[in-house]
């Protein structure tokens, strides 16, 4: 059974204990215009929500929010669909409208506005199943983030060591170690000799020890002399 199904069972189990609410809701089904021209039946707030809420048992769908974000509500008119939409920014849900085969579709596409709607009409129960969803997937969302990130920065990191190892070997090749000056010199040949190591065991091979960072600015310098080699 889909979601919006899940949502019109529960909605269809509520019924207004008052007959104002229950006349608002019963109006939804036949000709929305009408309640907005008589003006007590959506003065209360009760009657309002009542009133919404018929109307997406009769012509409103919302798609599963673990797919997608999507609920609409289908009018034959423009008129009608303009005075839903002035209806909901009372409660600060700002809806669109768009005209679909000779139909006016009022909807949502974020996920907190059609939360909003779901709790304003009364699916509680609907309401937190799709916080539940949008919450994994937030969840999610975030850890796929932080793992591209991660993996943007390894891949960056990879590159800059194969370059830098690069440089150490055109050095080798074309200058020589023993023209370099012993503090680059010593980096030199154990990076040759240890490709694999980081930064900082590098360093603690050093006499004296260098930090990380120190150990990077050397290998900086190396890479900047076979640049200059190679001009």
């Amino acid at each position: 059974m889909s979601f919006s199904s899940d949502v019109k069972n529960e909605l269809s189990g509520k019924i207004p204990s008052a007959g104002h609410c229950r006349y608002a809701e019963l109006l939804s089904f036949t000709d929305p215009v009408r309640a907005f021209s008589e003006e007590e039946v959506l003065k209360r707030d009760c009657c309002r929500r009542a009133f919404l809420r018929g109307l997406f048992l009769s012509c409103g769908t919302v798609t599963d929010p673990s797919k997608n974000y999507q609920l609409e509500l289908l009018f034959s008119n423009r008129d009608a669909a303009e005075r839903v939409r002035e209806l909901l920014l009372t409660y600060e849900i700002r809806a669109k409208i768009l005209e679909r085969k000779n139909h006016y579709v009022l909807y949502l596409k974020e996920g907190d506005r059609i939360a909003d709607f779901l709790a304003l009409i009364g699916a509680s129960d609907s309401f937190f199943s799709m916080e539940n969803v949008r919450v994994l997937k937030e969840v999610r969302n975030t850890v796929n983030r932080r793992v591209n990130c991660e993996a943007a920065n390894l891949k960056k990191t990879a590159n800059a060591a194969v370059m830098k190892m690069r440089d150490i070997e055109y050095i080798s090749e074309h200058i020589g170690f023993d023209r370099l000056p012993e503090s680059l010199r010593q980096i030199a040949v154990l990076r040759m000799r240890y490709p694999d190591i980081s930064l900082t065991e590098l360093g603690q091979m050093l006499d004296p020890p260098l930090g990380k960072s120190g150990v990077n600015h050397r290998l900086r310098r190396l890479s900047k002399i076979a640049e200059e080699e190679k001009l």
